[in-house]
């Protein structure tokens, strides 16, 4: 979706204090490389302390600084596939789905909803991906602009 875009389609946010494409990106490489797997290690180890560590979700702001979408893009794919093969080295039925975690704010969650939030905070992602992509034909698309609600989200 945002491979060989131009530099102003990714970059371009909804404001302040709101992210780019290239910032989401950013996000679901920290994601990919700090919380979803490692708090399904967690849970699925049941030891001592199944407390996850906090996930602070403005980190990859200051660490992506200099970096291109494309350098981004190729990251993300080598860590998602590597997270989804061990996904399916888990082994996980319907007693692991049920085993828990601590959540930071939270408190207990088990790794059925652990991955279930995974799904949906990516598809919420790439929503957001695109809202802030159609934002930037807001005024092009003139009168039709009244059948696109997306434009106002």
């Amino acid at each position: 979706m945002l491979a060989g875009l131009p530099t102003e389609w990714t970059s371009s946010n909804e404001g302040p204090d709101t992210w780019s494409p290239f910032d989401v990106v950013g996000h679901l490489i920290d994601a990919e490389e700090t919380d979803w797997i490692v708090r399904a290690r967690i849970i699925l180890a049941q030891g001592h302390d199944r407390r996850f560590q906090p996930f602070d979700r403005s980190r990859h702001l200051q660490m992506n600084q200099g970096r291109t979408v494309a350098q981004l893009l190729a990251r993300f794919e080598v860590l998602r596939k590597a997270s989804l093969g061990e996904l399916r080295t888990m082994q996980i039925g319907p007693v692991e789905l049920d085993l828990m975690g601590e959540h930071p704010d939270f408190g207990p969650v088990t790794l059925r909803q652990l991955l279930a939030t995974w799904v949906v905070h990516d598809l919420g992602h790439v929503a957001q991906i695109s809202r802030v992509m159609a934002k930037q034909y807001r005024t092009g698309v003139g009168p039709w602009e009244a059948y696109l609600p997306v434009l106002h989200r």
